[in-house]
């Protein structure tokens, strides 16, 4: 459903300890993902997990991600109202995302469900 919050990421420099804090929290359990950088998510309801990461060191405040039935012109309506939106990127057999700031500089993020993205 367009709007509904799809995921948070939660950045955390130590990543352990944020861990250790959301899951002591919430009974919280991470699964690890590959990549660049740590990728620990979690589900937290049917359509909706949330993620510990330490892709943006030093990074504070966690980055709400919106559902959207395209991703594209999602971040082209973001634009027309005068935030801006970065090209969309796939999640392999995931989906897409587009990172985003409203006009006073609050990020948040497009997701679109696309099980084909590659």
């Amino acid at each position: 459903m367009p709007g509904e919050i799809v995921h948070i990421e939660i950045p955390a420099d130590d990543t352990g300890t944020s861990r250790e804090f959301w899951g002591g929290l919430f009974g919280w359990s991470f699964e690890s993902f590959p990549g660049p950088s740590e990728y620990h998510m979690t589900r937290i309801a049917d359509q909706t997990g949330a993620a510990i990461t330490n892709m943006e060191p030093g990074k504070k405040g966690t980055r709400t991600y919106f559902s959207v039935d395209d991703v594209n012109a999602g971040a082209a309506r973001v634009k027309e109202l005068g935030g801006t939106a970065r090209d969309a990127m796939p999640v392999p057999q995931m989906g897409w995302f587009a990172t985003c700031t409203d006009p006073h500089g609050n990020e948040f993020g497009l997701w679109q469900t696309d099980s084909s993205a590659g």
